[in-house]
């Protein structure tokens, strides 16, 4: 039991095996030592067993809040998903933005926890501190676009002003291994499959009615100051600043441009370095700009709608027609996000800005990540290319966007041979077609729209995020590109180990507040401090806190350590690695240039305390980690598991 501020001290843990419902407070060391959300999340997901089978049913999905989650807080609206994951075998962590995280938290509860599998489909209703568990039969099969209907009017309640709907598609059903969890139709914890997780739980949707137990602080004058001071920040910053700043015109997609001219901008499944370059050597027209955020802006754009408590607006809503195979389509849909412009976009050859967001409308009915859809389009591109398709009933053309939109239809319903392939992740993909010099993933998950021969913060980024490729585990680009705190040299690689780590701790805190990472780009430390204190009634010290961001990072890599991960799973893709025989250096600004991995990995384990990647007794020690109920660990730091 805690008595923290911020928190509800009640956790639903569902059986969904029994049907069974029981509720439980919050662990008070735990909540300290993790602070919430994908802290605390995890802390549940590794107390259930590193070793689990993804797909079996011991392993635990985590529906996660944090103490700052629906409170006055700037852009305190997430919610944090945790479970391990189907696609890289590793823990993961995926969020999302929208309402859901604050209306759970009105509801009355930090968190819900699935354990066990259901034979029949059900989704669960949370209200007023009760969960019930419903039959999904008539839902099964369903996109989330009709699935968030049928419930609104199951469901007593007013969608959009205190309904929330968190459901996955047929591609969760499917079980494809990169499967997201969408929310209110285009909101995606997208990352990890955690929406395989929930369709092999038989769990279709949760929905969430909101309460009226908004979090109260238990010293009010601390968090009023902090968030007070986080406003002022957010609203001076060229970054966020309402209505004016980059991400309040374009949203996330104002990086198109930029990278773009950069040359940082992984192009053809990062065969170039931009689509200029590839332009250049290939004699194609392929233009970034026309799918930038300012393209999208000028033509596209008929919303800007917001997140709980945030002033960024950083969706953007966009409306368009499209003529697929001779039938209209018609879309209206948020949002036009920058990785996914750049996923289905120009690392797959196309630079149809409307088409794009069919694509990325199809996959939020479907519940496919697209950052993954679109670079397992690219890999079976450029595999076509290679001939390592030739024995399948389909392959598929760098730009044809035609048959894109029906692969990602048919991956989510694992339709064709293609199709499911496609719905394996790029690890299994590339084993079954002897592929593997064209994949663009770390530990099966595919990678972001930065390239590591410009960024070399981001190759070790990459390389050692705990969940597999992946830029929001520690966002570099903050400083190479846009000089937060301070502007680095992207082509530098001494000091990134150091960087990145520094990076991965300060998100891991604000993932466990649960609040938007993108306040990053305004706030620090010295905000986090005060509305933390401030809701929870604690007196932790600046240093103290990044302690504990720092705990929740080793707490994640001793999980993947026990579950058979070291030093020589953080690899990058072979084309971007200096001395690798697949190395293809970038071209015009990053002309050369190739990511120094083996150094800045050297410096970052060094940084870290560990020893070839591997969590040390010691480090475990210093950081008061322990191995909960049910892991069946005890002092198995400094040296990782044999694989079984």
């Amino acid at each position: 039991m805690t008595d923290l501020g911020g928190f509800n001290d009640h956790v639903a843990h569902v059986d969904l095996g029994s049907g069974d419902v029981e509720y439980r407070g919050v662990d008070d060391e735990d909540a300290k030592k993790y602070i919430g959300g994908r802290g605390l999340g995890v802390k549940y997901v590794f107390d259930a067993g590193p070793e689990v089978d993804p797909l079996g049913p011991d392993n635990r999905l985590v529906f996660m809040n944090g103490p700052l989650t629906g409170s006055q807080a700037v852009m305190s609206g997430r919610i944090a998903i945790c479970t391990k994951s189907p696609l890289t075998g590793t823990v993961t962590d995926s969020h999302h933005g929208g309402w859901s995280g604050a209306r759970l938290k009105w509801s009355g509860f930090d968190g819900l926890v699935f354990d066990g599998q259901s034979e029949d489909p059900v989704y669960a209703v949370v209200e007023d501190g009760e969960v019930e568990l419903r039959d999904a039969s008539h839902l099964w099969g369903k996109g989330v676009h009709e699935t968030r209907e049928t419930l609104e009017e199951e469901v007593e309640g007013s969608y959009g002003k205190n309904l929330s709907c968190m459901a996955i598609g047929p591609g969760g059903e499917n079980e494809a291994r990169h499967a997201c969890i969408v929310n209110e139709d285009d909101r995606a914890s997208g990352r990890g499959g955690t929406g395989c997780v929930m369709g092999n739980k038989g769990l279709k949707a949760v929905v969430v009615k909101s309460g009226t137990k908004m979090p109260k602080p238990a010293d009010s004058d601390t968090f009023g100051e902090g968030a007070r001071q986080a406003m002022q920040v957010i609203q001076e910053s060229d970054v966020t600043a309402p209505n004016e700043g980059a991400l309040s015109m374009y949203g996330t997609n104002v990086l198109m441009n930029i990278t773009e001219e950069m040359d940082g901008h992984p192009t053809k499944n990062g065969q170039y370095t931009s689509s200029f370059a590839m332009n250049e050597v290939e004699g194609t027209d392929v233009e970034a700009e026309k799918i930038s955020g300012e393209n999208v802006r000028e033509n596209i754009l008929v919303d800007e709608p917001t997140c709980h408590s945030c002033p960024v607006a950083c969706k953007k809503e966009v409306e368009v027609n499209y003529k697929h195979k001779g039938q209209d389509m018609n879309v209206r849909m948020e949002s036009y996000e920058y990785e996914s412009a750049w996923a289905l976009g120009t690392n797959s050859g196309n630079d149809d800005r409307d088409s794009i967001a069919i694509m990325i409308d199809r996959c939020n009915d479907m519940g496919l990540d697209t950052i993954d859809m679109g670079n397992l389009l690219a890999m079976a591109m450029e595999m076509t290319d290679k001939g390592k398709l030739d024995d399948l009933d389909e392959s598929v053309d760098w730009g044809d966007e035609e048959h894109m939109i029906d692969l990602i239809e048919e991956t989510g319903q694992r339709s064709s041979d293609l199709g499911d392939l496609l719905a394996k992740g790029a690890e299994r993909m590339a084993e079954e077609m002897d592929a593997h010099d064209c994949r663009l993933d770390v530990k099966g998950q595919t990678i972001a729209a930065y390239d590591p021969r410009c960024m070399k913060g981001m190759g070790i980024g990459y390389a050692t995020s705990n969940r597999g490729a992946c830029h929001l585990r520690g966002y570099t680009p903050a400083a190479e590109i846009l000089g937060i705190p301070e502007k680095v040299d992207p082509y530098e690689w001494e000091g990134k180990g150091e960087l990145c780590a520094t990076f991965q701790d300060l998100h891991a805190i604000s993932d466990s507040f649960d609040i938007c990472k993108f306040n990053a780009f305004a706030e620090g430390i010295e905000e986090y401090i005060k509305q933390y204190n401030g809701m929870t009634g604690r007196d932790l010290s600046e240093n103290e806190l990044m302690t504990a961001g720092e705990r929740v990072y080793n707490l994640e890599r001793y999980f993947n350590n026990l579950a058979g991960f070291d030093g020589a799973d953080d690899s990058l893709p072979g084309r971007f690695v200096e001395g690798d025989e697949e190395a293809i250096p970038g071209q015009r600004g990053s002309e050369g240039e190739l990511c120094e991995l083996a150094e800045m990995k050297e410096e970052y384990y060094s940084h870290r305390g560990w020893v070839d990647g591997v969590v040390t007794d010691e480090t475990l020690e210093d950081l008061d980690i322990t191995a909960g109920p049910g892991t069946g660990v005890s002092g198995s730091g400094g040296q990782a598991p044999a694989d079984d």
